[in-house]
């Protein structure tokens, strides 16, 4: 992978919240420190963005959280819990967050997408094709092998656990997902959210 970094180079971060929280639940039982994420996405750069895309639950149980971002300087964009017939969920933000990186690629130098998801590839590919830098920083057993090969750098949160995650100490071994293609499902935020 070729990637450049310098001091003057404009970044933009994009957090698929969901993605890396079920990840770091999933895999590590734990809660993801997200200004972590952005400082080791950031490393060192001007910052232009950092956009977290989140979704409202019905109790709203998950403002608390929303707050903790809002301190670390990172900007929410929400959307409501879909609530269909039958019980079934859906909170999903992918189409949002493309369209943003879109826009947002003749702006930055460096786009850092915080998720793990394949459905992604596509989207790095046509901002790449556009002339802009894409990093992905997330947990590598939870990311799909195509989205790694795709960008022009992957951080894999698994080698550091500790540094990305709240109050992880390392005594349990991670469990291991099925699947390398794409992150887990994406369920909703819940009351074990509020923490940062």
């Amino acid at each position: 992978m070729s990637v450049i970094r310098h001091p003057e180079q404009r970044v933009a971060i994009l957090i698929d919240t969901q993605n890396l929280y079920h990840s770091a639940k999933n895999l590590y039982r734990s809660k993801v420190n997200f200004g972590a994420v952005v400082k080791t996405a950031l490393q060192d750069r001007k910052l232009i963005r950092a956009l977290s895309y989140v979704v409202n639950t019905e109790s709203g149980e998950e403002t608390a959280f929303f707050e903790a971002l809002e301190k670390l300087g990172i900007e929410i964009k929400t959307k409501d819990l879909q609530i269909f017939y039958g019980g079934a969920k859906k909170a999903d933000w992918d189409v949002g967050l493309a369209i943003d990186a879109i826009k947002l690629a003749h702006k930055v130098d460096a786009i850092v997408i915080a998720s793990g998801d394949g459905d992604f590839v596509p989207l790095v590919e046509y901002i790449k094709s556009q002339g802009c830098q894409v990093e992905v920083i997330s947990f590598g057993r939870s990311s799909s092998q195509r989205l790694r090969d795709s960008v022009d750098d992957f951080i894999d949160m698994d080698e550091k656990p500790k540094d990305f995650l709240i109050g992880y100490r390392g005594g349990t071994k991670p469990r291991r997902t099925g699947n390398t293609e794409s992150a887990p499902a994406i369920k909703t935020v819940g009351s074990d959210t509020d923490d940062l």
